[in-house]
């Protein structure tokens, strides 16, 4: 599958879980055991106006990169599906532009393809996914690309990514857990 596919399937399941959180469960703790639902959900609509700034523009201005990416702003506002949706909008337009997965991009930890990001992307939306329904209670309903998430962040994943508030040391996990309980553990958490 390739990554802006695999990028939709993700969105899309992002919008179905994103729909199904009730305000009530916005203070919910999450996996990311410093963050709630409402902060996760914060976190990947700063990702997702991000991402897309990084496809259209190669870049993301330092000053907006705290804001976005480590939850120095709120960006949800009163209404945090709609906030979310155009986010993820914003993102995929970014991304579904021709040529740009080969386009070099930068990120805070160096430059790289287009395409390397969108897998950065792909692994941590997806990771996002799984707390999000975990603390609300939902089910993940495509596990296919839970399974492509992993492949994906095993490739992509670097030692030096591995820190504190970003991707913490693989957990262990069996491998016949269900995907998202691999997906959990190989990012950092507890499962």
């Amino acid at each position: 599958m390739d990554p802006v596919t695999t990028m939709e399937r993700v969105i899309t399941e992002s919008r179905r879980l994103v729909d199904g959180i009730t305000p009530d469960q916005l203070s919910n703790p999450t996996l990311c055991t410093e963050w709630t639902v409402r902060d996760v959900l914060n976190h990947v609509t700063g990702g997702a106006t991000y991402f897309g700034m990084v496809a259209e523009q190669g870049s993301v201005p330092d000053e907006l990169v705290g804001q976005l990416l480590g939850g120095e702003k709120d960006l949800l506002g009163d209404d945090y599906k709609a906030s979310f949706n155009a986010a993820a909008d914003k993102a995929m337009a970014g991304f579904s532009q021709p040529g740009v997965l080969e386009k070099i991009v930068k990120l805070p930890f160096g430059e790289m393809p287009a395409g390397i990001a969108l897998n950065i992307a792909i692994f941590d939306v997806s990771t996002h996914n799984c707390d999000i329904a975990q603390a609300t209670g939902q089910p993940i309903q495509d596990t296919e690309v839970l399974e492509t998430a992993i492949e994906v962040g095993k490739k992509t994943v670097q030692p030096e990514m591995r820190v504190p508030g970003f991707f913490d040391a693989e957990q262990p996990c069996g491998g016949a857990a269900p995907p998202d309980q691999r997906l959990l553990a190989f990012a950092g958490r507890k499962v």
